[in-house]
């Protein structure tokens, strides 16, 4: 029977504009804002139980885009990823055709999507999702050696490619799966075209707060993420809120994976609605 969490999910969400963004909402609306390209993107929800529980990044108060929010892990897809060369030996899971199938789009942008969500995982959270063959996972990625390997990617001097081969270790796309699909508004100054996926924290690796991009990490059960949220003691953009109820409706951590199986990943864009002062970003549901 759905629980109140669920009912939420299915209705329509009205989310008020962080100060932050309120000038450039209502300069969008005056006509004084130029809407502007949208760049592909992906974002990781990574779970454990009890809970389950939800890994949250606070971005720096400076960061040009969603500054001081909470937000999962994630970040733009970049050359290193959609011309990953990845051959029958690297990858294990869906192809990057099945993956196109089921991101609604092209084989080399479905493959740098999924590259980008496991290689911004490893460099947000220190997480790898990879193992020697396609039945197991890494154990630990702690050390000084790959802790070396997780700099070296976030300045973009190896690629997730080259690191696992190097390392003989192979992708496990089958340890994500496709959860929702989000574009940021149109007044934003800065876009992102986001696919958002799931995942479950490997037995025996731990997360670690290694991110340059934010001040604080936390695991937060997602009941109590959408309370904060909804309280205003943790900022949160409408994606991750509406994220976190959903995840708060399932049991395990496991069951998110079963559920992703069974959602439509179709494109939300929050529509702004700008009544004198006042000004809030609406969201239809999605993902059903």
């Amino acid at each position: 029977m759905p629980g109140p969490a669920t009912e939420r999910a299915a209705e329509p969400q009205r989310v008020p504009l962080p100060e932050s963004l309120r000038q450039a909402a209502q300069e969008y609306a005056t006509g004084r804002r130029a809407e502007v390209a949208t760049r592909d993107a992906a974002t990781v929800v990574l779970l454990r139980d009890p809970g389950p529980q939800v890994y949250l990044l606070r971005r720096h108060d400076r960061m040009a885009f969603a500054a001081g929010m909470a937000v999962f892990p994630g970040g733009v897809v970049d050359d290193r990823d959609r011309r990953a060369p990845f051959g029958a030996g690297g990858w294990a899971g869906p192809s990057a055709e099945e993956w196109a199938r089921r991101l609604g789009c092209d084989t080399a942008t479905a493959r740098g999507l999924v590259c980008a969500a496991v290689r911004e995982t490893y460099e947000e959270s220190g997480v790898l999702l990879a193992g020697p063959d396609a039945t197991t996972v890494v154990a630990d990625t702690t050390g000084e050696d790959w802790e070396a390997d997780r700099v070296a990617l976030v300045a973009k001097q190896t690629s997730l490619a080259d690191m696992l081969e190097r390392r003989s270790l192979m992708l496990r796309t089958d340890l994500v799966a496709a959860w929702a699909h989000w574009i940021t508004p149109a007044f934003e100054p800065r876009r992102y075209d986001t696919r958002f996926f799931v995942a479950i924290l490997p037995s025996g690796q731990r997360t670690r707060d290694v991110s340059t991009e934010s001040d604080a990490v936390t695991w937060l059960a997602a009941a109590d993420a959408v309370e904060a949220a909804e309280s205003g003691e943790l900022g949160m953009l409408p994606p991750t809120v509406s994220t976190c109820v959903e995840v708060a409706a399932l049991d395990r951590a496991a069951d998110a994976l079963a559920a992703a199986e069974l959602r439509a990943i179709t494109p939300i864009e929050p529509r702004l609605v700008v009544e004198g002062d006042l000004a809030w970003l609406e969201t239809a549901p999605g993902g059903r």
